[in-house]
């Protein structure tokens, strides 16, 4: 068994997944806690929704379908902030409409062309295996960005959270943190597709944050120890897979979810 995990582990395509599942996960880690201090776990599943009509506009235009998918994502994410600036309709009605308004125009954009041939089952249930070199470098790249942006907000973005109309009183720009926010939010979806898929992407963002809560006394404890679990349910995730060919990405989350229930229902663990 071990000469099996280091053989698995020294092959270049599984490393290649590794680090575009942990990068991922690293970032994964504080936004998500963000997703579930502000209960915007339905804004993930929008996204990653919207995500869909990315990739169909990328094949219909032959563009690079990373690209698209990205500024997809992120344009959703900002008719969605300029949305819900208006009055009546609620937030999570207007989710509902773009989610699945998205989704079916991707549908309709690939049915356009009989020239389209595209494995949906990737899209919706990730390939991480299949990941290249100049893909990685994407994640790569996007999670250092993410990281940094992180670094420079972060206690901006935890009062804007926390407090949002004191911070106001403060003079703080609540409505550009908040913008800023849902287009990091964008950027982890659109990277996120290739590694659990539109279907499981929220699950990778709000189950190791929500494991980490019990075991966090500050928001920063907690984001870090989100990082961590995600990244260990990457590893075990890829790890169950090989052993049991059982599909990578719905292995990652099955592997979270063992964790945070193995965390909730540990007595020492105090329940948030």
């Amino acid at each position: 068994m071990i000469e099996s995990l280091i053989q698995l582990y020294t092959t270049d395509f599984v490393l290649y997944a590794l680090a575009a599942g942990i990068s991922l996960a690293l970032v994964a880690g504080p936004l998500g806690s963000f997703i579930v201090w502000r209960r915007m776990s339905y804004f993930g599943d929008t996204l990653a929704h919207s995500a869909l009509l990315g990739i169909a506009i990328g094949l219909l235009t032959n563009s690079n379908p990373q690209l698209s998918i990205i500024i997809s994502c992120l344009f959703f994410a900002v008719l969605l902030t300029l949305l819900e600036r208006r009055p009546g309709v609620s937030t999570d009605t207007l989710l509902g409409i773009i989610a699945h308004s998205s989704l079916a125009m991707g549908v309709v954009v690939l049915a356009l062309s009989d020239s389209i041939r595209v494995n949906l089952e990737a899209y919706l249930f990730g390939a991480i295996l299949t990941i290249s070199s100049s893909e990685l470098l994407w994640v790569v790249a996007i999670a250092a960005f993410i990281s940094l942006i992180l670094y420079l907000f972060w206690n901006d973005l935890l009062s804007a959270t926390v407090h949002a109309e004191i911070a106001e009183i403060e003079g703080t720009n609540v409505r550009r943190l908040n913008l800023i926010l849902v287009l990091l939010i964008a950027l982890v979806v659109s990277v996120s597709m290739k590694i659990v898929g539109v279907l499981l992407i929220t699950s990778l963002l709000i189950i190791p944050p929500a494991a980490a809560r019990g075991l966090a006394q500050t928001p920063e404890q907690m984001a870090i120890k989100a990082s961590c679990i995600g990244s260990l349910s990457i590893v075990t995730g890829l790890t169950v897979a090989f052993f049991l060919d059982v599909p990578v990405g719905p292995a990652i989350v099955v592997a979270a979810s063992a964790i945070f229930l193995a965390l909730y229902f540990y007595p020492g663990v105090h329940k948030v």
